[in-house]
């Protein structure tokens, strides 16, 4: 190897032993922050001793005085720490600015820029200083009887931990680098997928010898023989094709195994870096915060860990922005001056739920809906609104800051988390905290998908994702404020045709449509598709850097034929059919009568009576205008009507109870029922439902297009 390349791979291993070490540092100078025992303290300071006095040792290898020289000071600033037997913070702030500047400065090596003019050179006069300070009139407590760490070598090599024993039965740790084991696992995902290919083969050639058996029976003498022979060796060779098959699945899903583990770090990685911002920014603020990591020691794949990285830190930072109060102010609630934030982490199934939780203030709905307004987005009045938090440029705070105010924060979260093909969910308790639970899965790099057509395109969607196939009926859809939803056993799901939500040309309507449910954490929406075509494991690719964030795509996957699909975001499909009003025509039209249908109006209010008769007349309809449902069930048992549409505050008889004897007549039980009324609360909407409704119109979202559109449908 030339003396270039040399110096470039040392400098390689330089740079990701510094990453460590600085991790380290921030580490055990949190720790010495809070030591409580002089045991403890000795402990600490011999680690941090032991760490920078190695970054000095590497550092000398690779020719970086700068680094040598501030590690040298920084030296000396420990060491009068360990004189002082105490973590004074004025010391303290001098060790963390360090650990901050040795940081910034392998970001500057890895993009080959100078050192001259970093934090790192800027600060060695302010090392200097701390490290001659005056000495303190208090007497010095003894030194730790350990000895000091022993010279670093020359070159770096640092991977040996300086506890573990380097006897000839030992072997020593290799590093890979993440690229190498990045490489290598998507090697493994394509022979996985080969195998997968091989599968289909085998069915193959299973059914070339069914169809040469069938041959060979209408074949006699020398060529019944022949063909004999031949429908022998096509058997042995599908036996064959079977084992190999089997034998390249087994070989992949063990070396699968096996680079998997390779890529495995602890979730505490993920976190490395919080509790060190946890405290400059509570410290800003003039808060006390305590971060917790429960779970810290599941094994997770680190393309994943990276991932998560950016939405703790910006969930960790809006907890004790927004979550934790003040001293005073958890004084004055009856809880303890240090606030708590906790991150816990724990395997369901296939998935990784990882859960950043506050005992702070919880979250300001009302703020929340105030803002949401102001800015035009829909706002349900319900439990759901705190999800408006996501929304791109909506924050509560007061003002803008460099910590928050201008909105971007939990959008980048939840955009981060759906780009691993994850969820993202909050909950909170007025006064007592928020909770935030992200949902992503175990791998990023197979995936078990239900490929589906629509509009003439092939597409994937996790398999994890879907939680029921439905045949619709027209029964099944109701209308509800406009807006197609599906009728469960509990509740009422959002309904749209994927090709709407992707703005793709809408397909001929079907007698039986096919829609699949899909869940986003506690959200759920109906997805109407042209067809479901298999389900299938295959290998994801990403988009690739010049394709940054395309609407409901995650990335491709690759078939098992080698054909590629749109691998679609669940979370982003299912948000996106929220609020979407699907169009008339699910199903296809009965043929129109000639005649013109007789629509039955009951409202007890003049004005909004002849508003909504002037509609209907206007489209076509022969209005019976009543003035409450008293008159409006006498009316329709002597005149007849081909649907209702009625209020349902009304004197002698309600709209509820008129759909009641609609529903409970053998004459009129399956007559279309339309409520149009003010009440806008959920628990409203479900018993209008609940009383057979066909569709529940609210009066403060009225559109007279919305009414004509679901007679229509319903007619």
């Amino acid at each position: 190897m030339d003396r270039d390349r040399l110096a470039q791979a040392l400098m390689a291993t330089f740079l990701e032993e510094l990453e460590g070490h600085v991790a380290a540092l921030n580490r055990d100078l949190l720790a010495l922050e809070k030591a409580t025992s002089p045991a403890r303290f000795g402990e600490l300071m011999t680690s941090l001793l032991r760490t920078v006095h190695s970054v000095k040792g590497a550092s000398r290898a690779v020719s970086e005085g700068l680094i040598e020289t501030a590690c040298h000071r920084l030296e000396e600033v420990l060491l009068e720490v360990q004189r002082q037997g105490q973590a004074s913070p004025e010391l303290m702030e001098v060790c963390f600015t360090a650990a901050d500047a040795l940081d910034d400065a392998g970001r500057r090596l890895a993009l080959k820029q100078d050192l001259k003019g970093s934090p790192l050179e800027a600060l060695l006069p302010r090392l200097q200083e701390a490290a001659h300070a005056p000495e303190s009139p208090r007497p010095a407590p003894p030194r730790p009887s350990e000895p000091p760490p022993p010279p670093a070598p020359e070159t770096p090599a640092p991977a040996v931990p300086p506890e573990a024993p380097t006897t000839g039965a030992e072997s020593l740790p290799v590093r890979v680098s993440a690229q190498k084991l990045d490489a290598l696992l998507a090697r493994s995902g394509e022979l996985r997928v080969a195998g997968l290919r091989m599968e289909g083969r085998v069915e193959l050639v299973e059914a070339m010898h069914d169809e040469l058996h069938q041959l060979r029976l209408r074949l006699r003498g020398t060529d019944e023989a022949a063909a004999r022979r031949l429908e022998t060796r096509l058997a042995q060779l599908g036996r064959a094709l079977a084992t190999d098959q089997r034998m390249l699945l087994q070989a992949t899903s063990g070396l699968d195994e096996e680079v998997r583990r390779a890529r495995t770090l602890p979730f505490a990685e993920a976190c490395a870096g919080l509790e060190r911002n946890a405290r400059d920014l509570a410290l800003a603020l003039g808060k006390r915060v305590r971060l917790e990591v429960r779970g810290g020691a599941l094994e997770l794949d680190r393309s994943l860990l990276q991932g998560l990285r950016e939405p703790l830190l910006h969930l960790v930072r809006n907890a004790v922005a927004h979550g934790v109060e003040t001293p005073a102010a958890r004084q004055e609630a009856g809880k303890p001056e240090e606030g708590r934030v906790t991150l816990s982490a724990r395997l369901r199934g296939g998935r990784v739920q990882v859960v950043v939780e506050d005992d702070g203030r919880g979250l300001n709905v009302a703020s929340i809906r105030e803002k949401a307004r102001a800015r035009g987005l829909p706002v349900l009045e319900d439990a759901g609104d705190a999800r408006l938090i996501f929304m791109p440029g909506l924050s509560t705070a007061e003002s803008v800051t460099a910590v928050s105010g201008r909105g971007v924060g939990l959008d980048v979260v939840r955009a981060q988390v759906e780009a691993m093909r994850g969820s993202v969910d909050v909950a909170f308790e007025p006064g007592q905290g928020a909770r935030f639970t992200l949902d992503v899965p175990l791998t990023l790099s197979t995936l078990r998908v239900l490929l589906v057509t629509a509009g003439g395109q092939s597409f994937a969607v996790a398999g994890e994702s879907v939680e029921r196939l439905l045949r619709l009926e027209p029964g099944d859809v109701r209308v509800v404020e406009g807006r197609q939803m599906w009728v469960a056993t509990r509740a009422l799901v959002p309904l749209a045709p994927l090709t709407t939500v992707l703005g793709l040309e809408a397909s001929a309507p079907r007698p039986r449509p096919g829609a699949m449910v899909l869940a986003a954490g506690e959200v759920r929406a109906v997805l109407v598709v042209d067809e479901v075509v298999a389900e299938q494991e295959v290998l994801i690719r990403g988009l690739g850097s010049r394709i940054r964030r395309a609407r409901h795509v995650s990335g491709v996957a690759v078939l098992p034929d080698g054909r590629m699909a749109l691998l679609l975001n669940a979370a982003s499909l299912v948000r996106a059919a929220e609020g979407r009003t699907a169009p008339a025509g699910l199903f296809p039209a009965p043929v129109e009568k000639k005649t013109r249908r007789r629509v039955l109006l009951a409202d007890d209010s003049m004005t909004t009576r002849a508003l909504e008769q002037s509609i209907l007349e206007a489209a076509g309809y022969d209005v019976l205008a009543c003035v409450d449902g008293q008159e409006a069930w006498e009316r329709l048992v002597t005149e007849g009507a081909d649907a209702i549409v009625s209020d349902v505050e009304m004197p002698r008889m309600d709209g509820f109870a008129l759909t009641e004897a609609v529903r409970g007549s053998p004459r009129f039980g399956r007559l279309p029922v339309v409520l149009v009324t003010a009440r806008a609360r959920p628990e409203d909407k479900a018993r209008g439902l609940q009383v057979g409704a066909s569709a529940y119109l609210v009066k403060s979202a009225f559109d007279q297009t919305h009414l004509l559109e679901t007679l229509r449908h319903l007619l």
